[in-house]
């Protein structure tokens, strides 16, 4: 549900002034080992929150697998991400049993209040918006997660004060 490929004629943006030194002994744990691609990918995305455009050449010139085809696995799995996330990821779920309780709804309300289209980030960082197939918390239909928090039983409504509350305490805490 929540694929989104890089527009042709649209780059992967690099910056230079990123630390690569962290991942080094990630590379030297997996060196020349079959089956390393994910573990780098994922060592890469937990130290940075995403995967940069540098991490793509980094891991192709320590493990000669070209370029096109880390990118290929990195767009595959949806637990990477090419673009950095808010602070907060809400996640909408689309299951079957959230469907069928009106998950749209739900999902409309945070674009709604947010003004964010499915996959995108608030300008201040704060919220990341995506639908995802399912959360496991069928009893719970409609659910959302915000971070390690599940939220169920929502509406259009509930959702939003939810988002409200963070919001508000975001604020707060930057006082």
């Amino acid at each position: 549900m929540r694929i989104n490929r890089i527009a042709v004629g649209e780059n992967i943006s690099l910056d230079q002034s990123l630390d690569m030194l962290p991942l080094e002994p990630v590379f030297k744990k997996y060196k020349n080992k079959h089956g390393s691609l994910i573990p780098l990918l994922q060592a890469a995305q937990t130290h940075f929150g995403y995967l940069p455009g540098q991490v793509f050449q980094m891991i192709a010139d320590e493990t000669g697998i070209p370029v096109a085809d880390i990118y290929g696995v990195a767009t595959f799995y949806a637990q990477f991400r090419l673009k950095p996330v808010g602070k907060n990821i809400i996640k909408v779920c689309h299951g079957t049993a959230c469907h069928v309780q009106n998950a749209n709804s739900i999902t409309e309300a945070m674009r709604n209040e947010l003004h964010l289209k499915d996959g995108e980030t608030t300008p201040d960082g704060l919220f990341t918006l995506e639908s995802v197939a399912c959360l496991g918390c069928c009893s719970l239909a409609p659910v959302m997660m915000i971070g390690d928090n599940t939220y169920g039983k929502l509406n259009g409504k509930s959702a939003v004060k939810i988002v409200r509350e963070i919001k508000m305490n975001a604020s707060v805490g930057k006082q």
